[in-house]
């Protein structure tokens, strides 16, 4: 029979849990029967007693306990473990179909995995654990992934992690990052992979890119986006390592011009161009705010789609009026370039920047620059990124297409 340490909570802290999300912050915790040892797991009751779930704790973190379970019989073994991993894969093989290749894998809370994400380069996992209960159960987990990943015909070569994430220092955590050693797996790989999505093929430098090497999210966006850029002269700003850009290029774009103020992200943009062959491409290392004034105040007025995907702005509450401030900007320069009739593509990845906020401050840019907006898509995070509608913070990319009118 199953015994852990009983976290009593507060009746705030109850309700939250009974509406779905699995977090219990430390103020919340009222009472213990023993303390659990970080990364352990205990049983979290309401005041009355009333099981409410099963989670691990860490005392490093203001989120005391995670929950992994509101099912009182589970039994937190080996086979526990596997049937969630069989889920979550099972899942995107069958809504990512032929993408299966080039996905996330497990998308944290999502996939009842707290601080878990696992990214998919054909046959390379790339790893970010950031939670203490997944870092002392990262063994199983991952050989379980494998595992599982065999099982359905699918090859992995290596697993890479990504520890360089601030996340792990608030969970009492080093920040490394490494192959991970298993039999059967590669520990010496030259940390880039190509990937294919939506017939465009991509270098994916999994040691020194961005985040896990390459932002799987936006994947069908980039697919509307080529849908719409026939014949149209697109400046895609922020470009990373070039993904929109290609799609609207492979989409038939009269001219496509990528921008980002990193010269490495544009060493790697323009050799992505030069592996699909793409040739009609400029690529301008500049700072987008900068280059979006300039542009406006010489009076060059060349292109008529232009692409918005900027990092995100805000990673707290705190900053999200001065993220307002930054998206109004750049969306209002956008909108003074583009003629009437021409198209924008605009986004957010963060989710403190709430949906109706980021509609508001599209309004207000609209209004100021005298022009008016024709929705044609609203959009959010592949499928592969799953939102639950319990845990608000699983939705956070919101991406529009407009046309000026």
């Amino acid at each position: 029979m199953r015994s852990y340490p009983i976290y009593t909570v507060t009746p705030k802290a109850e309700k939250s849990l009974r509406n779905g999300h699995p977090w219990v912050y430390g103020e919340e915790v009222v009472k213990k029967s023993e303390t659990a040892p970080n990364g352990e797991l205990v049983d979290v009751r309401s005041g009355k007693g009333a099981y409410l779930g099963t989670g691990w704790v860490n005392d490093h973190s203001k989120i005391l306990v995670r929950i992994i379970s509101t099912n009182a019989n589970d039994r937190f073994d080996e086979a526990f473990f596997d049937r969630r991993i069989r889920y979550a894969l099972e899942y995107r093989q069958h809504v990512m179909g032929d993408d299966f290749c080039a996905c996330r894998l497990i998308f944290g809370e999502s996939d009842q995995f707290p601080g878990l994400v696992v990214d998919r380069f054909d046959d390379v996992l790339v790893v970010q654990s950031m939670s203490m209960g997944i870092e002392v159960r990262k063994a199983l987990i991952y050989r379980l992934l494998v595992e599982n990943l065999r099982k359905m015909g699918q090859k992995i070569s290596a697993i890479y992690e990504r520890g360089d994430v601030a996340t792990r220092t608030l969970e009492g955590l080093d920040q490394s990052c490494g192959f991970y050693a298993m039999d059967g797996l590669h520990t010496d790989l030259n940390g880039h992979v190509e990937i294919v999505e939506n017939g465009i093929h991509f270098d994916v430098n999994y040691i020194d890119g961005q985040k896990t090497g390459y932002f799987l999210d936006q994947k069908y966006n980039r697919r509307a986006v080529m849908k719409l850029a026939r014949g149209r002269r697109v400046l895609d700003c922020f470009t990373h390592t070039g993904a929109f850009a290609l799609h609207a290029a492979r989409g038939g774009a009269a001219h496509v011009t990528a921008v980002d103020i990193s010269q490495t992200a544009i060493d790697q943009a323009r050799a992505n161009a030069q592996r699909n062959d793409i040739t009609d491409m400029e690529f301008v290392c500049a700072n987008v705010f900068e280059l979006l004034t300039e542009r406006y105040e010489k009076g060059i007025k060349t292109d008529d789609f232009i692409i918005l995907d900027p990092p995100a702005f805000t990673k707290s509450h705190a900053t999200a009026r001065d993220a307002y401030r930054g998206y109004k900007e750049i969306n209002l320069k956008a909108m003074r370039l583009l003629p009437r009739g021409g198209y924008l593509a605009t986004c957010s990845c963060s989710h403190f920047m709430k949906e109706d906020m980021f509609v508001q401050m599209l309004r207000e840019a609209a209004h100021d620059a005298c022009v008016s907006l024709r929705q044609i898509e609203a959009r959010q995070q592949s499928p592969d990124h799953p939102i639950l509608l319990s845990v608000p913070e699983t939705n956070y990319l919101k991406f529009f297409l407009f046309q000026v009118v």
